[in-house]
């Protein structure tokens, strides 16, 4: 039996909750599962913007028309609607086996000192407290069954912290901190905590970072072939679709030209 199809059958009628669903990396994993089990699982798409999740939903139902989805408006930085968001899923969607923590944002470059502190309570809020709260609140699901994948975007700069990133840095080495701690706590049951930490991905990740600055954003790719969102998504599919024995606990992933924040070659 092929890899592929080993893949489709475990992840055949799985529920997978992703949240910052509506672009970039998380949309391209909603849209990598579908390809993954042929459609056959259900989609839990949560961010902040409900008219993406719509169309993104829309084009879903065109590619793949048996495929189960939800769509509903979720800010990870508003902990009080966690829980009811989880707990108001339809019947259908409730028994979630899968979660992507994948909603998170980077704002602005200014040195300390000079942060904005709006930017920020924004970075912690979405990258760090977001996180936990969506983590606790789906945990409980999990360990009434005994099973279940939590996926958390770290990343490169969770590993190696870098000049006017500071706070970004911060809340992921705070997200890996997290991941491995609550791996341990959860070593006696088969609930798999994986973290995939990518480095330089091009997504609209850089013009939120840059605040709509396009010509800024672009900087920050030129003369590279960065990794992309559906790179991204390959690695968590492939992570959450291993035997219930295998853990993917810990993937760092560059593009070819990228071997640490400081070290891209650009082609000069």
């Amino acid at each position: 039996m092929s890899q592929g199809r080993r893949a489709a059958e475990r992840l055949q009628n799985k529920t997978i909750f992703i949240t910052g669903a509506s672009a970039g990396i998380g949309e391209a994993t909603a849209l990598e599962y579908l390809d993954a089990a042929n459609g056959n699982v259900k989609l839990v798409l949560a961010a902040r913007r409900l008219s993406k999740l719509q169309a993104l939903k829309d084009k879903i139902a065109a590619e793949y028309p048996e495929a189960k989805v939800y769509i509903g408006e979720l800010d990870v930085t508003e902990t009080e609607k966690i829980k009811p968001f989880i707990q108001g899923l339809p019947e259908d969607f409730k028994d979630i086996d899968i979660l992507i923590n994948n909603a998170g944002k980077a704002l602005g470059v200014d040195p300390v000192g000079a942060i904005d502190s709006e930017d920020i309570r924004g970075m912690i809020d979405t990258n760090v407290l977001g996180l936990i709260n969506v983590t606790q609140a789906v945990l409980p699901i999990f360990k009434a069954k005994n099973s279940g994948d939590i996926v958390n975007l770290g990343s490169v700069a969770g590993r190696e912290a870098y000049p006017n990133g500071s706070i970004y840095c911060a809340t992921k080495h705070a997200v890996r901190a997290f991941t491995q701690s609550l791996r341990k706590e959860l070593i006696n049951t088969k609930i798999r905590v994986i973290e995939i930490a990518p480095g330089n991905v091009e997504t609209e990740f850089s013009y939120v970072r840059y605040k709509g600055d396009i010509d800024a954003a672009k900087k920050v790719y030129k003369g590279t072939t960065p990794l992309y969102a559906d790179d991204i998504a390959d690695l968590i599919v492939y992570a959450t679709s291993r035997k219930q024995n295998t853990v993917i606990a810990d993937v760092l992933v560059f593009a070819t030209n990228q071997a640490s924040p400081y070290h891209i070659y650009r082609g000069e």
